[in-house]
């Protein structure tokens, strides 16, 4: 599944990557992709009580899960040819808000695609498109 390959259409990409949600982490956190384009990915989950933090509020690892999900699912699907997949090797969040309730979203955009590394910008917002965070991630490629 990649963009680059010319081949997947928005709808065949976001398919693809519901079905990559149903595992692991992103099962378990309920994300939900709801954008896909070239260089761009945008997931969303609506916030349940295993999202907070024992203070009440919404837990830092939440909103790093879901921009690194929301990276690494853009990552997937803009591999360059030869490429079959990536790990994150760095990354980077600031934390501007918090939240209890409602639906947050993350909306990724591709800074740089080689083909060795993508860098990854994300922004995390609020059901009110207020920025709850900004992060910044590394992804190296991998190759067979």
């Amino acid at each position: 599944m990649s963009f680059s390959e010319g081949s997947f259409s928005e709808n065949t990409v976001l398919e693809q990557l519901r079905q990559r949600s149903q595992l692991g982490l992103p099962a378990h956190m309920q994300l939900e992709p709801v954008r896909a384009a070239p260089g761009a990915l945008t997931l969303q989950l609506a916030i349940q009580p295993f999202h907070l933090a024992p203070n009440g509020y919404l837990h830092a690892a939440t909103i790093v899960a879901l921009a690194d999900t929301t990276c690494g699912f853009g990552c997937i699907a803009n591999l360059p040819s030869g490429a079959v997949n990536f790990t994150t090797v760095e990354l980077k969040t600031n934390f501007l808000r918090t939240a209890t309730d409602g639906v947050i979203a993350c909306e990724a955009t591709l800074m740089h695609g080689g083909k060795r590394t993508q860098i990854w910008d994300a922004t995390v917002y609020d059901a009110d498109r207020n920025v709850m965070a900004l992060f910044r991630c590394t992804q190296m490629l991998l190759y067979t």
